[in-house]
């Protein structure tokens, strides 16, 4: 068995990964400032006529919920971790 000691640095260790994962990807992805896109229209122009068309393409952009999910994981790790290092008193 593992102290409870390295269980709980692994538990902050392991918080600490899931929110800065969570910040790099939606970094990676754009940084869209609303909910997650999984495509995105960009005004294409016909080179004969020059009129301007829309034209969808599947990609994903991640939105904010993204990194607000990965921080509220994190924090439910890192309370568990500071919950767990409490010793239950005697009276």
């Amino acid at each position: 068995m593992f102290s409870s000691r390295r269980f709980i640095r692994s538990l902050r260790l392991a918080a600490l990964v899931i929110l800065l994962a969570g910040v790099a990807t939606w970094f990676a992805t754009g940084r869209h400032v609303g909910w997650t896109q999984t495509s995105r229209v960009t005004l294409r122009q016909d080179e004969v006529t020059g009129i301007e068309y829309p034209l969808r393409e599947d990609t994903f952009v991640a939105g904010l919920e993204i990194p607000a999910g990965a921080a509220v994981a994190a924090l439910v790790l890192a309370g568990a971790s500071l919950l767990l290092r409490r010793r239950p008193t005697h009276a």
